[in-house]
């Protein structure tokens, strides 16, 4: 049985965020929670509450038991992106890009 979580709009660039969910594909969700603890970086917190979350999910409303769960598949996809502009020389302006991204992590029982 699958199981998910969705974190969605989390003001992260995708490409940093997908460096932590490579991490944990395929692993053992315990397993997988105690690699991101360890990892020193922003996107991890955000992966393991998104990863507890569907663990929750897993045990709350389908009766799975955790040591059994494993993560098939964890997506770092591209949200909305807030345009901003700073400015430049000679009166112009330059435009910054602040990126956002969902965080898909999906479960299945062995």
């Amino acid at each position: 049985m699958e199981v998910q979580a969705i974190l969605k709009n989390f003001r992260m660039s995708p490409q940093k965020v997908r460096e932590v969910v490579r991490q944990v594909q395929g692993m053992n969700a315990v397993q997988a929670l105690a690699v991101l603890q360890v990892v020193p970086r922003k996107s991890a917190r955000a992966v393991a509450k998104t990863l507890q979350s569907a663990i929750a999910n897993a045990e709350n409303n389908h009766g799975l038991k955790r040591e059994r769960l494993r993560v098939s598949g964890a997506f770092a996809q591209t949200a909305g992106s807030l345009k901003r502009f700073q400015p430049k020389a000679r009166g112009s302006a330059g435009p910054i890009i602040k990126r956002s991204s969902h965080i898909k992590i999906v479960l299945t029982d062995n």
